[in-house]
């Protein structure tokens, strides 16, 4: 299969302290991929170094085939980080169109593509609303669909399901599986592992910030996630 992130040996030290210790993996193209941790593993470390905002001591990332992330390459992905800042005072139409011209887009077809978003992300009727209004349930959909705004062929969700409730996590993950459907690879952070269960095709855990299982399917998991999951962490 076609890898599409490559991720070998990254380390990162913070405060003299190693965060990342040679963590590696690789997600292939058109893959539901699921990032595991307990909490204080590195996950979104991990993820900050892929995405360039943060730099590693020591790293080997190589994004659609090339090395680091061009100004190509990031018009073809999409990110929602964990604690996403929102510009409080737009509405959430406001808030997409602005996403929306960082990728040149006609505002007459972005005008469109944001209503859609909107509807699909169930936030149709309150568009025209400020964000300072927005639950948190809200913010976390307005935030996935200026993930997706561009169409990306590969997307990095850090807790996507984050504050949603049972109904909104199943539009999430509903959405997410449409996405993939359609080619687009996906790679979210998540402790949520009911989640990942029912959409992902494979996983890595990370724990102590380190590697401890990499490119495990789902499929292949005998008993729950959730069992496989806890057997590991303590294994290592």
């Amino acid at each position: 299969m076609t890898k599409i992130l490559e991720v070998k040996n990254v380390t990162k030290i913070l405060a003299k302290k190693e965060i990342l210790k040679e963590i590696s993996f690789s997600v292939n193209a058109w893959e539901l991929y699921g990032f595991l941790w307990p909490n204080g593993a590195g996950k979104t470390t991990t993820m900050k170094c892929i995405m360039e905002l943060i730099e590693p001591e020591k790293w080997e990332i190589n994004v659609f085939g090339t090395k680091g992330l061009t100004i190509k390459d990031k018009e073809k992905v999409g990110f929602m980080p964990e604690n996403t800042y929102l510009y409080k005072h737009l509405s959430g139409r406001e808030f997409l169109n602005f996403n929306g011209k960082f990728f040149w887009l006609d505002w007459k077809k972005l005008d469109k593509k944001v209503s859609k978003l909107l509807k699909r992300v169930w936030l149709e009727e309150a568009a025209d609303q400020y964000l300072h209004s927005y639950s948190k349930g809200m913010l976390q959909r307005v935030g996935l669909a200026q993930a997706i705004i561009n169409d990306p062929k590969l997307l990095f969700l850090d807790e996507p399901m984050s504050g949603l409730d049972p109904i909104g996590r199943k539009m999430v993950k509903d959405l997410l599986v449409e996405l993939n459907e359609n080619g687009t690879t996906i790679f979210f952070n998540t402790h949520i592992l009911a989640d990942v269960e029912s959409i992902c095709n494979r996983i890595a855990i990370i724990h102590k910030w380190e590697i401890i299982v990499e490119g495990q399917k789902i499929s292949e998991i005998k008993g729950s996630l959730e069992d496989f999951f806890i057997e590991k962490v303590s294994e290592s």
